[in-house]
């Protein structure tokens, strides 16, 4: 197990425990506000932990009663229109770098997420709340309205729900969250660790090799129409057929043990 800290003020942590990474927003004081710095550090935390070969899976938390509260409103009412496309600019980077990293990204939510904060959980591939876990997009009620978590959260649980978060601003709980399809799992507080943890684990039990090839496929296979889905996903598993972790798969099935995957990931 290994640690670091990304940024000036530390305002993100990274811990290596074998092949899982934890990516930890590490500004409770400050509400874990995406701020410039904040979104710096987590890019940079997260680039760092997609080219790390032994990292199958991230998970992506924070510390303090609140997950994230959205952008630093404070910078933005003090900048001009040159800071404020800096700040979007810098939180697209993120989101986009989230779908891009070959490992899946779980969410690990013990709080309030809120704006572009709930925009990170809705990025990640999978979520973990806790039962005190809200999630809300208000900018409507301070006249900003949450255009780009709009993104995010409507491609998670579809345009009527995103619609209601997005015109009325009020949050909702976990388990709302949860039949809405924002979250995968809610548990109670005291078991959120593990179970975002587990959740971790039993994604990176799989190749590594698979997962990167796996992850970016279902995202381009969404939108595509059912024919031109068909034709992408063949040609995705037929390059995935040929590579040495599918041939050991499938012979470890076939021979009743259990796989060895290979290190590394295929070439972008």
């Amino acid at each position: 197990m290994s640690e670091a800290n990304h940024g000036g003020g530390q305002p993100v942590t990274v811990r290596l425990d074998g092949a899982v990474a934890t990516v930890v927003l590490s500004r409770p004081g400050r509400r874990n506000a995406l701020s410039i710095e904040m979104l710096g550090a987590l890019h940079d935390a997260l680039a760092d932990v997609a080219r790390a070969p032994d990292v199958r899976a991230v998970v992506l938390g924070a510390e303090g009663p609140v997950f994230s509260s959205g952008h630093d409103l404070r910078e933005i009412t003090e900048g001009d229109e040159a800071v404020h496309r800096r700040v979007f600019d810098a939180c697209t980077d993120v989101m986009l770098l989230i779908h891009r990293t070959p490992q899946p990204v779980v969410a690990r939510v013990q709080g309030l997420a809120t704006a572009a904060g709930c925009q990170l959980v809705a990025a990640c591939d999978l979520a973990v709340a806790s039962e005190a876990a809200m999630f809300a997009t208000p900018g409507v009620r301070i006249g900003l309205f949450c255009t780009t978590p709009m993104v995010e959260v409507a491609r998670a649980v579809g345009r009527t729900r995103a619609m209601e978060l997005l015109l009325t601003g009020d949050p909702i709980d976990a388990a709302t969250a949860l039949s809405w399809g924002l979250v995968n799992r809610v548990v109670p507080h005291d078991q959120l660790d593990e179970a975002a943890d587990a959740l971790a684990r039993r994604v990176a039990s799989a190749s590594g090799e698979t997962l990167a090839i796996g992850k970016p496929a279902v995202a381009e296979n969404l939108d595509l129409p059912l024919e031109e889905a068909y034709r992408h996903a063949s040609e995705v598993m037929t390059r995935n057929a040929g590579t040495a972790d599918a041939r050991e798969g499938m012979e470890a099935f076939l021979g009743k043990r259990d796989p060895v995957w290979s290190h590394g990931r295929p070439p972008a």
